[in-house]
């Protein structure tokens, strides 16, 4: 099972929504993830337990994992583009 993990400031309404949109997309097309909403502070800790790391704030350090921009799944806006950048790294 691939774990995808969804960042925001607070890990709370934003990373979750974001979460959740993910989870659903991944399901409907079968594939066997984890997706999991964090605080950014919590990332540091667990960065290198994932596969892909969805942001929703700018990234400035390269954490070594793929990075794939969350703001389309919260405003539908390129959502197409960005999922098929997720699964190509799943």
């Amino acid at each position: 099972m691939k774990r995808i993990i969804v960042a925001c400031g607070s890990g709370v309404a934003t990373s979750q929504t974001v979460a959740s949109k993910i989870a659903r997309m991944c399901e409907d097309e079968g594939l066997n993830v984890s997706v999991e909403a964090v605080d950014i502070r919590s990332l540091e800790l667990i960065i290198n337990h994932c596969h892909v790391y969805v942001s929703i704030t700018s990234v400035t350090k390269d954490y070594g994992k793929p990075v794939i921009n969350g703001i389309p799944f919260l405003t539908g806006m390129g959502i197409e583009q960005e999922f098929e950048k997720l699964k190509s790294y799943l």
